[in-house]
C-alpha cells in the first residue's frame, strides 16, 4: 500500500486505514504508538505503558 505524506504543522503525517489500525491492535482515541527506524524502515508498534 503506498499513501502520500501531508504537511502538519512543522512536520508531516501520514494517514493510517483502519484496517492497519484493526491488525495491529490500536485505538487512536487511547493508544500510544512507538516509532523505529531500522535499515530506512520505519516500524510502527502500540507502546507498551510501563508508567504507574
Amino acid at each position: 500500500m503506498k499513501r502520500k505524506l501531508m504537511r502538519s504543522g512543522n512536520g508531516w503525517a501520514i494517514f493510517i486505514p483502519k484496517t492497519i489500525l484493526k491488525l495491529i491492535d490500536i485505538i487512536p482515541e487511547k493508544d500510544k504508538i512507538e516509532l523505529e527506524v531500522e535499515n530506512k524502515v520505519l516500524k510502527v508498534k502500540k507502546a507498551t505503558d510501563i508508567e504507574k
